[in-house]
């Protein structure tokens, strides 16, 4: 897959003379040009780009019309020293009718015809004056620009990289566009040349347009529209181009613009094709019109490398970039899981629970929500038990943050010491208390468990589990340790989220006194702290020098759920996400780590306590992610050995 499943195209908006064929063709070549620099694989112009979108009753002038086909066969020999697939939008005669037609060009041939469907009649547009809807259309070829071209909306264009269809400005505005059995019958990625206006609002919507409907189409669409250049006479338009890929907007052009521009993307069609084949609702056997087919037109072209993909990759996918997104994705988070446990914990009956507080991030945000539930539910802070259990690890700094936060928070605050305990066991099992190994640890961790869920059954309590997404992942918990409680709401949650959800919190929610301690605690170490800490009294043990970065993982963990991945795909988006901040020995070396992990600590997530899923990633094995304990992971580690 020399691209690593992307396709890189173009919307362009030239800036042209009405009426002026020759000139609008010189402007559209060189756009061509540039684009085929820079490596475009297909490249989208507006409605009417060769004669202008405004020519009105010129139109009906067959001059202008037999210059219009000898400009398109100036571009259709320009494609032939191109490897690039070009589509403009020009009128077509057909049968004594005239076509408001899209003309698909690669290769020195006009490989198809796509008619406009619907064509507006009202406010200052009157296609309807001038062009014929494709439902007029019988014929299946026409002879244009001295080739023999299929023509007809139930064309669709496979080429090596994607399989595209194409519609014509006012089809995407309406109730079911055309594109949208396109993309049920194979299309992957839509183009669209348009014209359209501007008047107050109405980019707002366009854009909402362009965007939804590549999400219900689970696919990628480049919209093209009109721009300088146009008649100004009733109208302005505004060269607007757009890139949408599955509900999220690429890239856009800036509006307004006197020049002529391009907007270029990488459309991730590797991405869209593994959402498509999850999606059973995806299907063609639900369409009311169960004889509607299409015709598949071959397009050969040499797929070129990408070196650098132009489109931004998030380093943390779980986090939004945007202040103002970020905001309302933490309230909707933070909601759910208030939400979930309050529904546990009114089922159940029960208004007492038991939370491990040590200071770290986890147990911090654990308990913010617990508090938010009793709020909600009307039960007194005082019946949350939060217990601190001091062992061979604990500092001053988490220990003075977890007491600090208990009583700022007005929870009850229970003291339990598992050092003792801890030495007992040691002694019981012939094991040296000087040998810090995996027992010496997990002793900790299951002394902890034991605590919690005894003194749950004390006060007819639940205990609350703190381990977030991220650790389940890796398998950083002990089994029957930290792994098991009543309910655990981080349990959808991965640590990069974890950290901003404690952080707006503390910035939306918390008096003076609260806030600081939780700042402190989202900048201090994470750690288990199961071992001694060092000559200073500080955290010895940090779980990111034996695992790995958080923000790694996370971004592995993302992908390999969210689309499947191969390790050679998500190494590729990595070195571009993270170039600059990780050299690529590190981020191999963590994502061997990060499979190697992942499938053999499966046996942990085959058992794992209910708790609220806050997104589309989750390991829960009741829904989200079902695979056997003891699957191979040969094939994963074998391609991860050809990666440098």
């Amino acid at each position: 897959m020399i691209n690593n499943g992307f396709a890189r195209v173009a919307a362009a908006t030239p800036s042209l003379k009405v009426a002026d064929c020759a000139y609008n063709t010189k402007v559209i070549i060189s756009l061509i040009n540039k684009a085929a620099e820079d490596r475009v694989s297909a490249i989208v112009f507006p409605e009417m780009c060769v004669t202008g979108y405004t020519c009105g009753d010129l139109f009906h002038q067959s001059l202008l019309l037999d210059e219009c086909e000898n400009s398109v066969k100036e571009i259709i020999n320009c494609s032939q020293s191109k490897d690039i697939i070009i589509i403009i939008n020009i009128p077509v005669r057909v049968s004594n009718r005239l076509y408001n037609s899209s003309a698909v060009i690669c290769n020195g041939a006009m490989k198809g015809l796509v008619p406009k469907t619907y064509l507006p009649n009202y406010n200052e547009f009157y296609d309807m004056r001038w062009f014929s809807p494709s439902s007029e259309l019988n014929a299946k070829t026409v002879r244009y620009a001295e080739q023999e071209v299929p023509v007809g909306t139930d064309l669709l264009f496979n080429a090596p990289m994607m399989t595209f269809g194409v519609e014509v400005c006012e089809d995407l505005w309406t109730p079911i566009p055309p594109s949208s059995y396109a993309a049920l019958y194979g299309a992957e990625v839509i183009f669209n040349t348009s014209a359209s206006n501007e008047t107050t609002g109405k980019h707002a919507y366009r854009r909402s347009l362009v965007n939804q409907q590549s999400a219900r189409c689970i696919c990628g669409y480049v919209y093209a529209s009109a721009g300088h250049g146009e008649s100004t006479t009733d109208v302005v338009f505004s060269g607007s181009c757009l890139i949408a890929e599955n509900g999220t907007i690429l890239r856009e052009s800036e509006r307004f613009s006197l020049e002529s521009h391009i907007t270029i993307s990488d459309i991730d069609i590797e991405a869209l094709r593994r959402d498509r084949m999850h999606n059973t609702s995806f299907t063609t056997s639900h369409l009311p019109i169960k004889d509607l087919s299409f015709r598949t037109i071959d397009i050969q072209t040499k797929a070129t490398a990408i070196e650098k993909i132009e489109r931004h990759i998030s380093p943390q996918p779980f986090v939004p970039t945007n202040d103002a997104k970020l905001d309302e994705r933490c309230d909707e988070i933070f909601s759910i899981q208030i939400n979930g446990l309050a529904k546990r914990i009114q089922h159940i009956g029960l208004r007492n629970v038991v939370l491990g507080v040590s200071g770290g991030l986890d147990s911090t945000l654990a308990l913010l929500v617990i508090a938010k539930a009793f709020d909600k539910l009307s039960i007194p802070r005082e019946n949350i038990i939060g217990i601190t259990m001091p062992g061979f690890g604990t500092t001053d700094r988490t220990y003075n943050n977890a007491t600090a936060l208990m009583q700022s928070m007005g929870i009850t605050s229970v003291e339990i010491s598992i050092r003792e305990a801890s030495m007992q066991h040691f002694s019981d099992i012939g094991h040296n208390p000087d040998l810090h190994d995996i027992t010496y640890e997990n002793t900790q961790a299951r002394e902890r468990t034991q605590i919690l869920m005894d003194y749950a059954n004390k006060i007819n309590g639940l205990v609350i589990g703190t381990g977030d997404l991220s650790e389940l992942a890796l398998g950083w918990c002990t089994y029957n340790g930290d792994h098991m409680s009543m309910y655990a709401v981080n349990t959808g949650v991965p640590k990069t989220l974890v950290k901003t959800l404690v952080a707006w919190v503390a910035r939306t929610q918390m008096d003076d006194i609260s806030r600081p301690i939780l700042e402190d605690v989202i900048n201090t170490p994470v750690s288990p702290e199961l071992l001694p800490a060092d000559e200073n009294g500080d955290i010895a043990q940090k779980t990111e020098d034996v695992v790995g970065p958080y923000i790694l993982h996370d971004f592995f963990l993302y992908y390999v759920l969210r689309f499947g991945f191969s390790p050679g795909k998500i190494y590729f988006l990595a070195q571009h996400a993270f170039d600059g901040e990780y050299p690529n020995e590190i981020i191999l070396k963590w994502l061997r780590t990060f499979f190697r992990r992942f499938f053999t600590q499966q046996f942990k997530r085959s058992c794992l306590p209910d708790g609220p899923k806050v997104g589309s990633v989750n390991l829960s094995p009741r829904g989200d992610w079902r695979m056997p304990s003891d699957a191979s992971f040969d094939i994963w580690m074998k391609e991860l050995d050809t990666l440098k």
